[in-house]
Parts: structure tokens; C-alpha cells; sequence
């Protein structure tokens, strides 16, 4: 692992192409697991049968990605998991949607237009409560946060907890961890919920789900000790309990 890895840090100038993106993923997962090899991917006959399958083809980036990365499930399938090749499929609404990942329930769907497959890096859509809207401008940024979101719910118990933040918690965020240069984009579960931002310091990545009071925190640590830390800084109430620890406080239950 690599010590000190800060994904605010790594993502400094933001992302703005498939390369820089691709490079990201690479150093993410040395520092946060292990590092990527030629086994990690998806297989290219796999993605040329479900081209053959679908009847279309698929966004460069895309393909890029599932070459790069698509058989590492800690990276992409504990929780909203990016679909193997054979899985994904047209959702026929609004004009005709590619879906290439699915909320763990299928409650939520992202993908792109059919009309927009010609593009090599294409915009991203996701299916919400209120039908599909806008994620992010470019499926190789929406990789990278589902590398990140798929990371930060992978912990468990051990590494990974959540807290609603109140108002007067609303400052300790992006006071004591560094933004990480994303846009801000609608979480699945409707615009209460949104935006979605993300934050960071060596060792610890913190997701928050909405901008005001009552907004939720998630956080990882790549140990315990980063989780500990993270913890310690902001007193929430944190739902996955830590009675042995002073200063965390545990929801009721």
C-alpha cells in the first residue's frame, strides 16, 4: 500500500480526460488495495459478445474502463456495482438509456443515450425518483466516482461509518478535510438528498450526501486508525456504534 495517499490531492486540476482519469484509478487502487494487473479487467471477447449482443457499440470509455478495472470487485461492485458485460441491457426510457450500472436493489440505474454512444467519452445519466436526469458530463469522470463510492461502502463495519450531520456539524467538514475537486452531482435517491461531495485527507475518504442540516456523512479510513481519526474529529452520531470508544457517541436503537 502507499502510504499517504490523499485523494484530494491525487485528483488536484480535476479530471479532465479518459488518461487522467485511468491514472487516478491505477493509484487509487495501489494505495487503497492492491495494485491493478492485466487480470483485473474485463476480458475484450466479453465486450465484444455483449456489443454483438446489444446490437451496438460501446462508448470507448467505457470499454476502456472494464478493460481496465471491471473484474475488481472492491472497486466496483460492493454496493451499486458497475454490470459485467453480459448484464448490461437498454432501458427504453426516455430515448433509449445504455445501462452499464445498478443501484444494489435495482431501486437506481446509470447509463447513456443511445444518441450519444458516438462519443468517445459520452455524458452520464441516472434514474432517480424523479425519472432520469443529468450525473456527470463525462462517463470517465462517472468511473472514477463509482470507484470511489464503491470504495468508500466496501469497508464494512470495520473501516467504514456514517453520521447525520446537524447544523452545527455542517462547518466541521470542509474545515478539518480538504474537497476533492468533483462537481457536484444528484444522488439516485432525489435532490433532499443532493448534491454529493466529497472530501478527503491522507488515509480517509469522507462522502457527504446533501448540503444542509441533516445532511448524511459517509466516511472510510484505509484502517482503522484513519476511521478512528475521522471519527474523533467530528463528534456525530455515528450509526455503526463504537461504544468502546469515549467521545463516540452511537445511535440509539
Amino acid at each position: 500500500m502507499i502510504d499517504g495517499f490523499d485523494v484530494a490531492r491525487a485528483l488536484d486540476g480535476g479530471i479532465h480526460d479518459r488518461e487522467r482519469a485511468w491514472a487516478f484509478v491505477r493509484s487509487f487502487a495501489a494505495a487503497w488495495g492492491e495494485r491493478l494487473s492485466k487480470d483485473d479487467g474485463t476480458p475484450t471477447e466479453e465486450l465484444t459478445r455483449a456489443e454483438a449482443a446489444l446490437g451496438l457499440h460501446l462508448p470507448t470509455a467505457l470499454r476502456e474502463f472494464h478493460t481496465l478495472a471491471g473484474a475488481r470487485r472492491d472497486l466496483v461492485a460492493n454496493q451499486d456495482p458497475l454490470l459485467p458485460a453480459h448484464a448490461m441491457f437498454v432501458h427504453e426510457e426516455p430515448d433509449g438509456v445504455l445501462v452499464f450500472r445498478a443501484e444494489n436493489q435495482d431501486c437506481a440505474f446509470w447509463g447513456v443515450r443511445l444518441t450519444d454512444l458516438d462519443q468517445d467519452d459520452p455524458p452520464v445519466l441516472v434514474e432517480t425518483r424523479q425519472g432520469w436526469v443529468p450525473f456527470l458530463d463525462r462517463l470517465s469522470l462517472a468511473c472514477v466516482e463509482l470507484v470511489l463510492g464503491e470504495a468508500l461502502l466496501g469497508g464494512g463495519g470495520r473501516l467504514y461509518n456514517a453520521c447525520e450531520l446537524p447544523a452545527d456539524l455542517l462547518d466541521t467538514v470542509p474545515e478539518h478535510f480538504r474537497r476533492a475537486p468533483l462537481p457536484d452531482y444528484p444522488l439516485w435517491t432525489g435532490p433532499e438528498d443532493s448534491p454529493v461531495r466529497w472530501f478527503s485527507a491522507p488515509g480517509k475518504l469522507l462522502r457527504q450526501d446533501g448540503s444542509g442540516a441533516h445532511s448524511w456523512l459517509h466516511v472510510r479510513g484505509r484502517t482503522r486508525a484513519d476511521l478512528d481519526e475521522i471519527c474523533e474529529t467530528i463528534p456525530g452520531r455515528w450509526s455503526l456504534g463504537y461504544d468502546e470508544t469515549p467521545g463516540f457517541r452511537p445511535l440509539p436503537s
